[in-house]
């Protein structure tokens, strides 16, 4: 009888809470949707609405968005768990090299080096993991670490220079034909975030990651192996670094060691601002595809109005500042509600209580 009681009565202060502040909450959960409409718009209406709604564009918007899309998707299972990964652009870097010497150099299948460049990557992951969730080494300072390190060795192998000799044109096409009117690479996005998504918010590990990210002291001990937990984060990050690197491969038709580096705070800021919207407060997989395309838009917009080479930079820089603002404030703020929720299921009268109350004794 008091479980039901108190079920009844927190459903009905959801119910009440959803329907007075129902306004707040879906601006919170679209707010960055209907700013990217509004991005959208205003650049369409402008003067350079004629050559920002052309094919060419939005298809250099669609495969500009893929790689970076897919590297910000990488740092999420880390981040979801508490721990930042900054390794995850140099490790594209070192799967699109892999890629290219693969193929160019060694003669390798094309989807044979696709594939040792994607377990390259993975392979990266799995050692950064094992620093990480095992020797309960800093993340932050390990990924670092391991980002310079992969940096230099990049370079050392390359000697500076692209890969290149040998790469068939057949690897460079690939990015360039369409599937259902969309360009590949895209599609390669969509692919990668749904199978994310699902193992993220429809099997126990996703839901472990986000207990582990909340309170990592609770979650040991409610029985999470938050070793093996943080352990697979990384892992799978890696696996999706190498398959940005790959698809980078495609796009560029050759290794460049200097490459991947470059999506790393774009990457960042698309993650941040993904938090801010679709589930307010959380890393999100729908969220964070928005927010690459958001910064994607809006500098493609810029970009056409003539603007200087600084303005992508400072733009990328304000967006991330301004997504760890808001990502943190909604953080903050969803909190507060589940603190009240929890007090207010705690206030709920048991029958002794409310047999108390009445002065009614056994």
């Amino acid at each position: 009888m008091a479980n039901d009681a108190r079920e009844r009565f927190t459903l009905l202060a959801r119910t009440r809470t959803y329907l007075t502040s129902s306004p707040i909450l879906l601006l919170e959960r679209f707010g960055l949707l209907l700013a990217l409409g509004a991005v959208v718009l205003w650049f369409s209406l402008s003067g350079i609405g004629e050559l920002f709604v052309s094919s060419a564009n939005i298809t250099n918007i669609l495969v500009g968005g893929a790689v970076v899309g897919i590297v910000a998707l990488a740092m999420l299972p880390p981040l979801i768990g508490g721990h930042f990964d900054l390794s995850v652009a140099a490790v594209a870097s070192v799967s699109n090299i892999t890629v290219a010497s693969a193929i160019g150099k060694h003669g390798a299948p094309i989807l044979v080096g696709v594939l040792v460049g994607v377990l390259i990557g993975a392979l990266l992951g799995a050692v950064t993991g094992f620093l990480v969730a095992k020797m309960r080494l800093n993340a932050f300072v390990v990924t670092f670490g391991v980002y310079i390190l992969l940096n230099g060795l990049s370079t050392w192998y390359t000697e500076g220079a692209q890969i290149v000799a040998g790469i068939p044109p057949s690897l460079g096409e690939w990015s360039g034909n369409g599937f259902l009117g969309l360009p590949r690479p895209f599609v390669a996005l969509v692919i990668v975030a749904a199978v994310l998504w699902y193992a993220l918010m429809q099997i126990p590990w996703g839901r472990h990651l986000e207990a582990i990210g909340s309170n990592e002291a609770a979650a040991r001990l409610v029985g999470i192996h938050v070793d093996r937990a943080v352990w697979m984060a990384f892992v799978a990050s890696g696996a999706l670094g190498g398959i940005a690197g790959a698809l980078l491969t495609t796009i560029l038709g050759a290794g460049d060691p200097t490459a991947g580096l470059s999506y790393l705070f774009p990457a960042f800021a698309a993650v941040f601002l993904g938090a801010t919207t679709i589930r307010p407060g959380r890393y999100n997989v729908v969220g964070t595809v928005i927010g690459v395309y958001f910064v994607g838009i809006a500098v493609s917009g810029l970009s056409l109005r003539g603007a200087d080479t600084w303005v992508q930079p400072t733009f990328n820089g304000a967006a991330l500042i301004l997504a760890v603002a808001l990502s943190t404030y909604l953080a903050r703020v969803r909190e507060r509600r589940e603190s009240r929720a929890v007090t207010s299921s705690e206030k709920v009268p048991t029958p002794a209580r409310e047999s108390s109350h009445r002065g009614v004794t056994a």
